[in-house]
């Protein structure tokens, strides 16, 4: 079974290696596709992300790294996968995905969602509180990988 696990990982954090590790058992392929989206301001360009995402997933030889701008349902169309998994953090999450998942769906009946709950150690943390954290001078050590914390303290000596 091949999945596809989309996001903006913008940076990615514990909490979504988390899923991609948990994912990753599950597949032959594990798809990380990282969504180029031009109405926001990422901290990193998209060539940055990937790096650092193949950085921190460097020991799971059945993870690729693929991005893609527009619909989802356009890359599960381009690419071997049997379903989309995404991460929950709370009931909020679900309502927001559910919808995402039907409409999906619709759009491609083999598009079929598998929701995996996230690990109640990282059910608090998002990207965004990462960024926030870090630019308000805040350690974010046990939030992410080495490797993506030293790119952050880059960015920020930067500005």
């Amino acid at each position: 079974m091949n999945l596809i696990y989309p996001g903006s990982f913008d940076p990615i954090t514990y909490g979504h290696i988390d899923i991609v590790k948990r994912s990753a058992v599950l597949a032959d392929t594990l798809y990380i596709a990282v969504l180029i989206n031009h109405s926001k301001k990422p901290m990193f360009s998209i060539e940055e992300r990937v790096e650092l995402i193949r950085q921190a997933t460097s020991d799971l030889a059945n993870v690729v790294v693929i991005t893609f701008e527009g619909l989802l349902v356009n890359v599960f169309q381009s690419y071997p996968i049997d379903a989309i998994v995404k991460g929950l953090r709370a009931i909020s999450d679900f309502e927001y995905e559910f919808q995402m998942a039907q409409i999906n769906r619709e759009m491609d009946l083999r598009a079929e969602t598998l929701f995996m709950m996230t690990n109640p150690e990282w059910g608090y943390l998002s990207s965004s509180l990462v960024r926030e954290i870090h630019s308000l001078g805040g350690g974010v050590e046990q939030f992410a990988p080495p490797h993506v914390v030293a790119a952050m303290n880059r960015k920020l000596e930067e500005r």
